[in-house]
């Protein structure tokens, strides 16, 4: 790149339909293709859909003290 040329945009698949989907500023709900797709994915996480795997704690004893 030379002289203020803006790099190419890319196009990726969407991670709700899969369609082809434009990974540039222009794109407001990037990656995905649509504000549609956007919102049932954020609809998902909201219900908890999608949820992030997290081990509990082994044993709450080996907590700090609460401050006073």
């Amino acid at each position: 790149m030379s002289g203020g040329e803006q790099p190419k945009a890319r196009t990726v698949r969407c991670p709700r339909c899969g369609a082809a989907s434009l990974y540039a500023p222009e794109n407001p709900y990037r990656p995905f293709c649509s504000q549609r797709c956007q919102q049932m994915d954020l609809g998902d996480w909201a219900s908890e859909r999608f949820r992030v795997a997290a081990t509990p704690p082994e044993d709450e004893g080996d907590a700090a003290e609460p401050l006073q």
